[in-house]
């Protein structure tokens, strides 16, 4: 990459996220959901003889939730499409126009501008 003047320039709003905050995202999600997960099976073991309906469903819930979990947790780093590109193109910048002596050759103007 060139020091000064160069025509590279990079964008860092590009740039994916970290891999420790890829990381501390995937384990606080996976926590929660064992939270949620602990809650569940807590919640079926005191409702099995109350609201046995509503145990069946924080059971089931305490059972798939691990698998899930898992799941989200392996999924791994995402690459984003809408992100824009890594480079920006350096700026245009405008060329000189040419000139032509006026009329009574004092002073210049642009070829065609009368």
């Amino acid at each position: 990459m060139p020091k000064r003047g160069g025509s590279e320039v990079f964008r860092i709003t590009g740039a994916r996220q970290g891999l420790a905050d890829d990381v501390r995202g995937r384990q606080r999600r996976y926590i929660i959901s064992m939270t949620v997960r602990t809650l569940s099976v807590i919640a079926a073991a005191v409702l099995w003889n109350v609201e046995r309906h509503v145990a069946i469903v924080a059971l089931a819930l305490g059972i798939l939730l691990p698998y899930i979990a898992v799941v989200i947790a392996n999924a791994g780093r995402e690459t984003s499409p809408s992100l824009p590109s890594t480079f920006v193109p350096a700026p245009v910048r405008p060329a000189i126009s040419a000139t032509e002596p006026s009329a009574d050759g004092n002073t210049e103007r642009p070829y065609g501008r009368n």
